[in-house]
């Protein structure tokens, strides 16, 4: 199994940033998807970001890198986690709260196991939050990367880039480890899954 991470938007993307600028979506995205691969790779599983540049790298873009690799090794044995921050609205403070994990409106199977996994991973963590959470424990939406994606595939928003406390959490160390550790044990989770 191939473990695609792509690390939210580019350091061009204007507004995707805490209303007070200290947690910038481009820059946190890619500290933890780095940190997510190194996590894998330690646990033995193989891993990559599919944007290692800074700037915007377009959708359609992405989804060729990823499909490119999805035609070399089969997209049975590859799966792919899109890392964000939400946002409430597109400006100043809000209340919404909450981890998600987000599959195409008419993803396979596969997407779903590992977006309940992850979201499995997150409410461990007590990361659930206050938001809705549907029975299945993952939300739909028809997505760009999701839906043009060839292999298994979930994008998470990770926690509010407006909510005051979760920016706070989120530049914490603690919260950065955290985030890292419900993706590795989410992924790992699905991986022995698909053995059984």
């Amino acid at each position: 199994m191939k473990v695609l991470v792509d690390n939210g938007h580019g350091s061009n993307t204007l507004g995707k940033r805490s209303p007070d600028g200290r947690l910038l979506e481009y820059k946190w995205a890619r500290e933890i998807a780095a940190r997510i691969v190194e996590a894998l790779h330690s646990r033995g599983i193989e891993s990559e970001r599919i944007v290692t540049e800074d700037s915007d790298i377009s959708l359609a873009e992405r989804c060729r890198r990823v499909n490119n690799i999805c035609s070399i090794r089969g997209a049975a044995d590859v799966l792919l986690v899109s890392v964000h921050v939400n946002a409430a609205s597109s400006g100043g403070w809000q209340s919404a709260r909450g981890w998600s994990g987000w599959v195409y409106t008419k993803a396979g199977s596969q997407s779903k196991r590992l977006a309940r996994l992850l979201y499995t991973e997150a409410a461990r963590h007590g990361l659930k939050g206050n938001r809705s959470v549907p029975s299945c424990r993952y939300w739909t939406a028809d997505f760009y990367i999701l839906k043009n994606t060839a292999c298994p595939a979930v994008l998470t928003e990770n926690l509010f880039q407006d909510n005051r406390d979760d920016v706070e959490y989120l530049l914490s160390e603690e919260g950065k480890d955290t985030i890292v550790q419900l993706h590795v044990d989410g992924i790992v989770n699905y991986i022995n899954s698909m053995k059984k």
